[in-house]
Parts: C-alpha cells; structure tokens; sequence
C-alpha cells in the first residue's frame, strides 16, 4: 500500500514499524524529501520511496529536545527565575 500524504516541511511522520521522523526539507523539483529522526539522524527520501511508502502523519513528540543532545537544562529558556513586578519601582514615584 502506499501514502497519498503529501510531505510538509516540519510535520512530523512515521511509517510502519520505522522510527517517527520530521520533514526538514522538500525539493519537489529534484525529487528528494529530508528527514530527521528524533536522535538527530538526517536522510535523504526519494519522492518516489515516499509515495511508495506507507507514512501517516503523527504528532511531534514532546520533547523536542532529541536531536540536540549537547544541550542542558538551562538551554530550554523555561528554568530561569520568575520576576515580581511587584519589586519594580513606579516611575511616576520618581516625579516631585
């Protein structure tokens, strides 16, 4: 069987018993399609292989983080200190 599922850049897919993947990149010109596994892995499809294939499109999975494996904790810009706008000082208190 194959897919009638178009390829777009940034979805994510996957095909029976294959590891889910995201589209990086589609040159319907020169035929090819790249994706990226989860683990970082870049391939390049033939459109061919893709439409022969049997792909269904999948939700990403949540921790985007799998292909970027050299980053920390503090990369993922959601650990930094909350601020208390209630320790700001008012401009208008400066004013006499």
């Amino acid at each position: 069987m194959s897919t009638q599922v178009e390829p777009e850049v940034g979805s994510w897919y996957q095909g029976p018993g294959e590891t889910p993947f995201e589209v990086v990149a589609y040159d319907e010109r020169a035929g090819v399609v790249d994706i990226q596994y989860f683990d970082g892995d870049i391939e390049e499809m033939d459109l061919e292989v893709w439409y022969d294939s049997e792909i269904t499109p999948r939700e990403p999975p949540e921790d985007w983080s799998g292909p970027f494996d050299d980053l920390e904790r503090d990369d993922f810009g959601d650990t930094e200190t909350p601020v208390h706008h209630d320790d700001w000082n008012n401009p208008i208190d400066t004013l006499e």
